[in-house]
């Protein structure tokens, strides 16, 4: 039980692991969007 606990995908990188650097960057561009959609739909209903 105290061994190192290695998963080995023979070269395959984990899905997960490939978007996690990008999140700084798409969490605000994505927020900034839906801000913008959000008031133009107030805007236009209004």
């Amino acid at each position: 039980m105290s061994q190192a606990n290695e998963h080995s995908h023979d070269g395959q990188q984990d899905i997960v692991e490939s978007i996690v650097p990008f999140i700084p960057v798409v969490i605000p561009i994505v927020g900034g969007v839906l801000i913008l959609m959000l008031a133009f739909i107030a805007v236009f209903m209004a």
